[in-house]
């Protein structure tokens, strides 16, 4: 490792090898001659004087790319897909003269772009898919478990600790259906030509209509695609590129959201994340278990939203059939972008898989709150016994803020049933009134939508997705 320069954390701290390497110089240059391939063997077809010889010798040399080489010819043209025709030429002799014959640079750049694009959302996908299957299984164990919920952060209705992790599922639910969305509407640009007019190979063709409007299916049928799009300038709608950082926001998003509740609930030390025997929370105090992970998926999250930005402007400013200005930007936001979402679902991974509960202290919390939340049912009671309703709500209100007092200003535990139970009013013994703070009467149908949303929606697609499963996250630091 250099340690006088720059070097991305992205690399080094972040995002995993397999997505490292989808934008990595050898995946690119691998798929400009596949493209290269790909569309010689369609020119062949379609009547132009190129020999099976030709082909096979491309093939032959498709992965043993000559970096040196093409590193030298671009110091001298200052051009790389030039430099890499020249380079792949050296090593095909017979085929130098009809490698990249009547396409543009954005022939194998912007193809490539789309390919490389569709790989990383499929490896995303897939971690999408794990993080929800996780989430599932958590969700599944604490169905039952009756948990303090919140509104604006403060004390409400209770859930259950399943029901709320099906929240956090819910929306990664939606984030999946747009990142299928995504990849069902990606097509490749084709071979457009300079300015989308396909004019080189009106040449090549002599003319013949038919033949240029064959080239681009057959092109996009043997790079593993339905079709390209319909018209074009030079380059493919940089709209595209809105489409997909969007669908990586997304997840952000709902990853953010989920971390951000698991760092509240660790504060309340209800659930904590995952931590290492030989962690350290902190260099000063030794004692703390700091939510780093969780604060991390938030850290990153935000980049990558902040990162749609540079597609909304880079699509809005591509000047008549296209202008340079995208290029240096499109180099860094969407590969960061989705080396900064693939680390971000590693760590939601690794965090969801090994969840810790504290019932006892979740319990510590509702019991705190529900004696409140019980008045309802003992003011229903007592005006069955016969109670004036207006009477009865009256002084429960007087008792409840007796009870907020000692327990704000006195610093006491909620006594509100004691008194209750002390109040010559009410016909309820302590014993009595302990039934009214049984947390299941509380939590409504939470473990049954659990139950239901985990059987109709989430097992059905992750049953249909056994072949996704099975990721396991290593997180560097």
């Amino acid at each position: 490792m250099n340690h006088d320069r720059y070097v991305s954390p992205l690399s080094t701290r972040y995002a995993s090898k397999e997505m490292q390497y989808i934008f990595s110089p050898d995946k690119k240059f691998r798929t400009w001659r596949k493209l290269w391939i790909a569309l010689a063997e369609t020119e062949k077809e379609l009547g132009l004087n190129i020999t099976q010889e030709q082909i096979d010798e491309m093939k032959a040399h498709a992965d043993d790319i000559n970096y040196d080489v093409a590193q030298a010819r671009e110091k001298v043209v200052r051009h790389d897909v030039m430099s890499h025709v020249y380079a792949y030429g050296q090593q095909c002799p017979k085929a130098a003269g009809i490698i990249h014959l009547g396409a543009t640079s954005c022939y194998v750049g912007d193809n490539t772009d789309i390919i490389l694009m569709r790989d990383a959302l499929r490896l995303v996908r897939k971690k999408l898919i794990n993080v929800i299957a996780s989430l599932a299984d958590f969700a599944e164990e604490y169905k039952d478990q009756p948990t303090l919920a919140f509104t604006h952060f403060q004390p409400a209705q209770p859930t259950t600790v399943g029901k709320r992790a099906t929240l956090w599922i819910h929306e990664f639910m939606m984030d999946l259906e747009e990142v299928e969305h995504t990849l069902s509407q990606l097509k490749l640009l084709g071979s457009k030509g300079t300015t989308g007019t396909q004019a080189s190979f009106v040449e090549l063709f002599d003319g013949d209509m038919d033949k240029v409007d064959r080239l681009d299916p057959m092109i996009a049928k043997k790079m593993g695609f339905k079709e390209c799009y319909p018209v074009s300038g030079q380059t493919y709608s940089r709209k595209v590129d809105t489409f997909v950082l969007n669908a990586l926001a997304g997840i952000a998003s709902s990853a953010m959201k989920m971390a951000t509740d698991i760092r509240l609930l660790q504060h309340l030390k209800e659930i904590e994340e995952p931590f290492e025997k030989t962690q350290i929370g902190s260099s000063a105090m030794a004692y703390k278990r700091n939510p780093m992970r969780s604060e991390r998926i938030c850290s990153l999250s935000r980049y990558v939203m902040a990162d749609v930005i540079n597609t909304e402007v880079t699509a809005g400013t591509q000047w008549m059939e296209r202008t340079l200005d995208d290029s240096a930007n499109k180099r860094l936001s969407i590969p960061e972008g989705f080396l900064a979402i693939d680390g971000i679902l590693d760590l939601c991974i690794n965090v969801t898989s090994g969840l810790v509960v504290y019932p006892k202290v979740i319990e510590k919390h509702l019991q705190a709150e529900l004696p409140f939340m019980a008045t309802e049912g003992i003011l229903m009671d007592e005006v069955k016994m016969g109670g004036d309703r207006q009477k009865y709500h009256e002084e429960i209100r007087e008792l409840s803020m007796q009870a907020g007092r000692h327990v704000k200003e006195e610093g006491g535990d909620n006594n509100l049933l004691d008194l209750i139970a002390a109040d010559p009013m009410f016909h309820m013994t302590r014993e009595e009134l302990n039934k009214y703070i049984d947390p299941k009467l509380f939590v409504g149908a939470a473990p049954h939508q659990v139950e239901r949303y985990l059987k109709e929606y989430v097992r059905p697609m992750l049953d249909a997705n056994k072949d996704q499963l099975g990721v396991k996250a290593d997180i560097e630091v």
